[in-house]
């Protein structure tokens, strides 16, 4: 006989198991949008609102438009590659008081995933390229470094982080010396429908002067199928909880939209 003492668990049971397997799809949607490293093409537009710096009245921003490109394992390279491109459009403050906008730095680089199954993994170089409008856009130098990628996916979703060193070899003479390391977690949070909660503050180290500041972000996403086509937008505020030195930002409203095309 079915006893009453079951009954709400059963209750329960009838109402959650229909919903899993499209919690397991939204989770699968949501994760392959965000984890850098799927290997499908994709289109990002972000954001970095900074709307005081820490002793200035000055604001910055940083709109950055990046795109992905997967490159299948061949007889010369035995493992996927997944190239990643980044232009900066930013706003700083000028010498004359006022504000520059325009281009800043291209950065580039080709990610070797020496590793799919379960943590996942990449590595791979980089470079910046000085193609700044305006000497407070850019460092004026040419960089090159590593970059490495460890990301964990599962239907909770994903926890990972890219690390990335770069060092200038070449450029303007009169500009300074460059080489600087950051460091940015992905934590990101699994919800019905689509929805998730994110933090992916990036931690910043001005290995040449011997300054950092490190955000820790808390935020929101939605991921959802177009046709064949994933778009994932988000907003996520972030505050610095630890700085050496001035000019850095102590608040950042990080938003963005993304596209994966084909997954």
């Amino acid at each position: 006989m079915f006893r009453s003492s079951y009954l709400p668990a059963f209750v329960l049971a009838s109402s959650v198991l229909p919903m899993l397997p499209a919690f397991a799809d939204n989770a699968e949607t949501a994760n392959k949008s965000n984890n850098p490293l799927n290997l499908a093409p994709g289109a990002n537009l972000q954001d970095y609102y900074t709307p005081r710096l820490f002793d200035s009245n000055a604001h910055t921003n940083d709109t950055l438009l990046r795109g992905t490109l997967p490159v299948a394992p061949s007889d010369f390279i035995g493992v996927p590659q997944l190239l990643r491109a980044t232009l900066p459009i930013s706003t700083r403050p000028d010498p004359h008081s006022g504000y520059s906008t325009g281009i800043g730095d291209l950065n580039l680089f080709d990610i070797f995933l020496l590793k799919t199954d379960g943590v996942q993994l990449g590595i791979g170089p980089q470079i910046t390229a000085p193609t700044a409008e305006h000497d407070e856009l850019g460092t004026g130098k040419w960089q090159a470094g590593l970059a490495a990628i460890a990301i964990d996916s599962s239907p909770r979703g994903l926890l990972g982080a890219l690390v990335q060193y770069q060092s200038s070899f070449a450029g303007d003479r009169d500009r300074a010396h460059v080489e600087s390391a950051t460091f940015q977690p992905f934590i990101i949070h699994n919800l019905p429908k689509g929805w998730y909660l994110r933090s992916t503050g990036t931690w910043t180290f001005d290995l040449k002067n011997d300054t950092h500041y490190i955000p820790i972000g808390f935020g929101a996403g939605k991921a959802w199928k177009a046709g064949t086509n994933i778009l994932n937008a988000y907003i996520e505020p972030q505050w610095t909880v630890a700085r050496k030195g001035d000019g850095l930002p102590q608040f950042t409203l990080f938003a963005g939209i993304n596209v994966t095309f084909g997954k």
